[in-house]
């Protein structure tokens, strides 16, 4: 889970999804690690592989805008009114009602063709307003998300948990890339990651500890410049 404060895009919460585990479940546990850290939501923003009923269910209790396949919801025309799904998973009084607005883009290639979006939230605002805030939030996130993986190193090691380790090593990276850039030099910011690199990678457990302990160290230091 990221939030953008300043123009910068930071990372706050992350969860690694195992076998079982229900996307509903992915985002409870990602808003509950944002709120034990003293966070208040003003908006959720979720693309639309996130859109089931569930979900609807539990982020109803904050503002929210989550994209929506138009295949779901099957309007083929601009709307925005009212909505609630129709889940045969689900009782009557499970399904959700929310303010659902379709939109229309066409895209040029070798044929005109249109295509149509749509976005679920609760929120009172002009459509245009709803489209444009859902864009300023998930767009800087998607382009986060390919910048992650640029400082994600190579491994063929299958082990779920040096993979697990070398993840959470990239958005440390990224974060303190995020967070410096703009007060230290790039030799400064190598010499950090430099820093970071204990002597004793593959003994996982004395590793992840010396790094956190580092880690803290060196943002201390450069905080108090």
């Amino acid at each position: 889970m990221t939030t953008k404060h300043d123009g910068k895009v930071l990372l706050l919460a992350f969860v690694t999804q195992v076998n079982g585990m229900t996307k509903d479940d992915i985002v409870k546990i990602l808003v509950e690690q944002v709120v034990a850290m003293g966070f208040k939501i003003r908006l959720i923003a979720l693309d639309a592989g996130f859109y089931t009923v569930n979900v609807l269910n539990f982020i109803s209790q904050f503002n929210y805008i989550i994209g929506v396949p138009v295949r779901d919801v099957k309007v083929y025309e601009k709307f925005d009114g009212e909505y609630m799904t129709n889940s045969k998973r689900h009782r009557r009084d499970e399904q959700v009602k929310f303010r659902l607005i379709v939109y229309r883009r066409e895209k040029i290639k070798r044929k005109k063709k249109v295509v149509y979006f749509a976005r679920a939230t609760n929120l009172d605002l002009p459509k245009k307003e709803v489209l444009r805030l859902y864009n300023k939030v998930r767009s800087p996130i998607e382009t986060s998300y390919r910048n992650i993986k640029a400082f994600l190193p190579f491994t063929s090691s299958t082990k779920f948990v040096f993979r697990t380790l070398i993840f959470v090593l990239a958005m440390v990276f990224y974060s303190l890339y995020t967070i410096f850039k703009g007060v230290v030099r790039r030799e400064e910011f190598r010499l950090l990651l430099i820093l970071l690199f204990p002597d004793d990678l593959f003994n996982l457990e004395n590793s992840l500890f010396k790094l956190i302990n580092m880690l803290i160290n060196v943002i201390d230091l450069f905080l108090g410049r």
